[in-house]
């Protein structure tokens, strides 16, 4: 199964910073095949949300506009070393993706 995302957290003066990278193609439907001239369907992530030892802390919806591999970093006071930061996404096709990382 390939990698489906990057995550570090970690504490700094009691504020945890989160970065993610999301690997997924994110084509807008609006973009044509170089190729064919037929329009790439689209296929991008719909919803993440990030959850602190199981607790969702942040959720988005996304749409078209985010380019491929997104990245995303957020910050949120309350968390410690060793506490558990898991990441999901599922897009428009209905696929899923889920990363964990250990807060540090």
């Amino acid at each position: 199964m390939p990698k489906e995302m990057k995550i570090k957290a970690k504490v700094k003066d009691g504020i945890t910073v989160v970065k993610t990278i999301m690997y997924h193609p994110m084509e807008s439907g609006s973009r044509k095949d170089a190729d064919t001239g037929e329009l790439v369907p689209a296929h991008f992530i719909k919803n993440v949300q990030a959850e602190l030892n199981g607790e969702v802390i942040i959720s988005a919806e996304w749409g078209t506009g985010i380019s491929k591999n997104p990245y995303w970093s957020f910050e949120f006071e309350g968390g410690k070393p060793g506490d558990t930061i898991e990441i999901s996404w599922t897009d428009n096709l209905g696929k899923s993706g889920t990363g964990k990382a250990v807060v540090k």
